[in-house]
């Protein structure tokens, strides 16, 4: 009896071992493709169709649309908040408005989505998306690389900007020291930097400090320039805007005075905002198209735009920033973005003028011309999404 129940519990643990094996063999179920829009396009689906609560969708956009900015419409505050600008500016902007993109496809909009505005800051995660391009194509070697190594027209002589590497920039880590476009890098004066103005104090070495600082940016903008021997703008629309598929209402504004010679013709430098003028002016389509591309790692519908390890490093806090990136804003200590997982990420222009991006719920949301954090509106959205 005792031998027959031993064979009965043999048979039973082969038969377990032999099921495990089949189960282990068979195909794991292919995980759905991400949706890319083609250009002019973008595929809309209902909240019921993807599982979301249309009743919390609904009074997540009115939030957004009951928090506009007090930015005057007219433009007629960015000397004093800004200083003397450089550039131009449109004679108008347009109400708050947005786009709410789950899992690649329209879930919600508002406002005028189309309207072309300044984006300010954004420019500057754009500027990082052409540097990872430069590094893509062997242009920038290794970002650790001093910026004089390869840019040599005057702007890195010094001791002290010889040692900024093209990291440094990425991370406005750089101290660089002089001046671009009639604008010192130190924003000392009313004038020149409005609202924005600090106090005098000793620069510190490249890499050890981190400043929020226009000017360095617009240096940097420039080094971009020099390294692929034309427009940044063009790179841009050739390598990225094109592939993913924007419009071409989109443009990159310079400065009137941010002209250089290249080869005997004059070319257009610009810069990493709207703080003086120019700078992006896009719609909140084209916004969504680009947030979409860095939710799916630089990667559009099978084609590495962006390389993913650039990607990854990008989206990595710096040693001395405020949750920094690559130009990039980061929610690592969760109080850029309050409320928001760790993961998520967010290109932040003045106005305010956002792009927020969390991989954790598939989501990339656009929120232009708004009042408080963006993490305000995306914590609604959220909240009506199906669980994960």
């Amino acid at each position: 009896m005792r031998r027959r129940a031993l064979l009965a519990l043999t048979l039973s643990a082969t038969a377990l071992a032999g099921a495990s094996t089949a189960a282990a063999t068979l195909p794991k179920p292919k995980a759905e493709p991400s949706y890319f829009p083609p250009a002019g396009a973008w595929a809309h689906k209902t909240p019921g169709q993807l599982g979301i609560d249309a009743a919390r969708l609904r009074d997540a956009v009115a939030y957004a649309q009951a928090h506009e900015t007090e930015r005057a419409r007219d433009f007629s505050d960015q000397r004093q908040t800004f200083g003397e600008p450089l550039g131009s500016l449109p004679s108008k902007r347009a109400p708050t408005n947005g786009v709410v993109i789950y899992k690649g496809y329209v879930v919600a909009e508002f406002g005028d989505t189309h309207f072309v505005d300044p984006t300010y800051s954004v420019a500057k995660s754009m500027l990082s998306t052409v540097a990872g391009v430069a590094l893509r194509d062997g242009r920038i070697a290794d970002l650790d690389q001093p910026v004089a190594a390869t840019v040599k027209d005057g702007g890195y002589d010094s001791p002290h900007n010889a040692r900024v590497t093209w990291k440094h920039h990425l991370q406005q880590e750089s101290e660089w020291e002089g001046s671009m476009w009639g604008k010192n890098a130190d924003f000392v004066g009313h004038d020149a930097f409005g609202a924005g103005e600090r106090k005098p104090r000793t620069f510190q070495d490249s890499g050890t400090f981190y400043e929020y600082n226009d000017v360095r940016i617009n240096r940097f903008a420039l080094s971009l320039l020099r390294v692929f021997g034309r427009p940044v703008p063009d790179v841009l629309q050739d390598e990225v805007m094109d592939p993913i598929g924007a419009s071409h209402q989109w443009k990159w504004v310079p400065y009137t005075n941010s002209y250089v010679d290249m080869n005997g013709k004059l070319v257009a430098s610009v810069s990493g905002g709207t703080r003086w003028g120019g700078g992006m002016w896009i719609d909140s389509w084209d916004m969504a198209r680009f947030g979409y591309l860095w939710l799916r790692q630089g990667n559009w519908n099978g084609r590495q735009i962006v390389p993913k390890d650039y990607v990854k490093a990008a989206l990595t806090p710096s040693a001395h920033g405020p949750d920094y990136g690559y130009l990039w804003w980061l929610n690592t200590t969760g109080k850029n973005l309050p409320g928001l997982p760790p993961t998520a990420f967010a290109a932040l222009g003045a106005g305010s003028n956002d792009i927020v991006v969390s991989p954790d719920h598939d989501l990339v949301i656009v929120w232009r011309w708004h009042a408080g954090n963006p993490a305000e509106f995306a914590k609604r959205v959220i909240a009506a999404l199906p669980v994960r």
